[in-house]
């Protein structure tokens, strides 16, 4: 009884498809739903910090006076949370996987925003009406 059993796997994997796919030759598609890696639009963004106050595993940090965001992907979870709570849509996930890591040091990601606006003195504006 075993050997039909044993004898039916050999035939069904000497003549079936591979269980796999040839991954660099035939690439997977990526499910609707995949969370791969976090993008963020420095342009788009105003330093609020809200992201980090969100992150569950404080991989965000945010310097709203020098105007840097930094990422530690060591630490991301690709939960989405930071992207939910952003106001003005600046962080995305893309559905692509980050590449392996080697070293700690190489998934710090700083991304430092254009400087910020100058407010306009309140001696200018009343000189100015």
């Amino acid at each position: 009884m075993a050997f039909n059993v044993i004898g039916k796997t050999v035939m069904k994997s000497l003549f079936g498809k591979p269980a796999t796919a040839m991954y660099p030759v035939i690439k997977n598609d990526f499910y609707p739903r995949t969370r791969g890696s976090l993008e963020m639009d420095p342009a788009d963004c105003i330093f609020c910090n809200l992201c980090a106050k969100r992150c569950p595993a404080g991989a965000i940090e945010v310097s709203r006076a020098e105007r840097v965001w930094t990422l530690n992907r060591m630490r991301c979870l690709v939960c989405n949370f930071c992207v939910d709570v952003c106001p003005k849509n600046c962080l995305s996930t893309e559905r692509q996987y980050t590449l392996p890591l080697t070293d700690k040091t190489q998934g710090l990601v700083r991304i430092e925003g254009p400087p910020a606006p100058e407010k306009p003195a309140k001696a200018a504006v009343a000189a100015a009406e």
